[in-house]
């Protein structure tokens, strides 16, 4: 006897899709918690790798294959050369100095074969650059290894400070290198102010009013470099005395390094800017060339075949790495600020805030404090 087939009851049909979902939600719930076991520990792997200045897993190839036998580091010094994050943003991409020296740093004989530094900055802060020129130094005495440059643009001032002690400089064409000497201000000075006025959008100095201004202060000259009085003779001397130790100091170290007689850095080439032809002429590089032809030269200078060399550099996290908690930023590397709720964005770099400071930097920084 053929017994047919009982309908399917409301019950039975929705326990059935019931089970299903439940059963499909509990798979779903055991994938995910096997891919939470697996992020965790990607965590542990991935991140410090991402992060770890000296592992080659977070390099990329800038120039050769991928493949190839021998590395050369390259290391980008990129805008303005700041300290450190205390420094703050600037209005465009920049350099911590103190970062790209802890970088160097952790650099052993073995994860290299030499240093490309990748120049292409205005200067910036003397502790900056001095800090990376240093770090230079430590790793051609702990590695054995060459420190070469590679101006891709501009070398100024702090630039010349940083590379001066590579052993190879060699400017791509249409760069500008030199500006040895520092400066420090500017010192505004409102004469015979008689009032201040401004508005939400802008403030400014008037002479017409009746509002005066005043810094109150205690310890002499404390309120040195005020808008609303002159410098005195006194501070004029001190400050010009820090100026030159600080300038000295640069004139030496370029003078030590390139080969130049100090009097003729200061008399001859002042702080002056050269094309990369008058740079050679002037001891300030090596050779004029471009991307290839340096990376080739430099690695012939390491003492390896260019043709089985790359250059690599510090790539940025990906985004599994940046989910997982690495630093969005490659090391050194100083992002320029963001606008945030609709406003504009603002600089809020130390180099941008007025204070008095010396500085070893090329141009106007209005690019980069806006």
């Amino acid at each position: 006897m053929i017994v047919p087939p009982r309908p399917v009851g409301p019950f039975r049909h929705g326990f059935g899709l019931g089970a299903g979902a439940g059963l499909g939600l509990g798979v779903a719930v055991l994938a995910l918690g096997i891919v939470g076991a697996l992020l965790s520990t990607l965590t542990l792997v991935v991140v410090p790798l991402s992060s770890g200045v000296g592992r080659s897993a977070s390099l990329q190839t800038i120039w050769g294959s991928p493949t190839a036998k021998h590395t050369l580091r390259a290391i980008p010094i990129t805008g303005t050369i700041m300290a450190d994050t205390s420094d703050g943003l600037g209005l465009t991409v920049g350099t911590y100095g103190y970062e790209v020296a802890r970088t160097i740093d952790q650099l052993t004989a073995k994860d290299a074969d030499g240093i490309v530094l990748l120049m292409n900055t205005p200067g910036g802060s003397i502790t900056g650059s001095r800090a990376i020129a240093d770090a230079v130094d430590r790793y051609r005495a702990r590695t054995g290894k060459k420190v070469f440059a590679h101006v891709e643009g501009m070398s100024a001032s702090g630039g010349m400070y940083t590379m001066a002690n590579a052993d190879r400089i060699i400017a791509d064409h249409g760069s500008l290198i030199g500006s040895v000497g520092v400066v420090s201000g500017p010192f505004a000075r409102y004469k015979d102010i008689t009032g201040t006025t401004g508005t939400l959008l802008e403030s400014g100095v008037t002479t017409q009013g009746g509002v005066t201004y005043e810094y109150l202060s205690m310890g002499r000259d404390k309120d040195f470099g005020s808008p609303y009085r002159d410098i005195t003779p006194e501070e004029r001397q001190v400050w010009m005395t820090m100026l030159g130790i600080e300038y000295d100091a640069f004139v030496d170290w370029v003078s030590e390094h390139r080969g130049i007689p100090v009097d003729t850095i200061k008399d001859t080439y002042g702080a002056h800017m050269f094309d990369g032809q008058t740079a050679v002429a002037n001891k300030y590089a090596d050779a004029v060339g471009g991307q290839d032809e340096a990376f080739r030269e430099f690695a012939t200078l390491a003492g390896v075949d260019p043709a089985d060399t790359r250059v690599a550099q510090v790539a940025s996290p990906g985004l599994l790495s940046s989910l997982l908690g690495a630093d969005v930023r490659v090391p050194g590397v100083a992002p320029a600020a963001k606008p945030e709720g609709g406003q504009a964005a603002r600089a809020t770099a130390r180099l941008c805030s007025g204070a008095p400071q010396v500085l070893a930097y090329q141009g106007d920084v209005a690019a980069f404090c806006g």
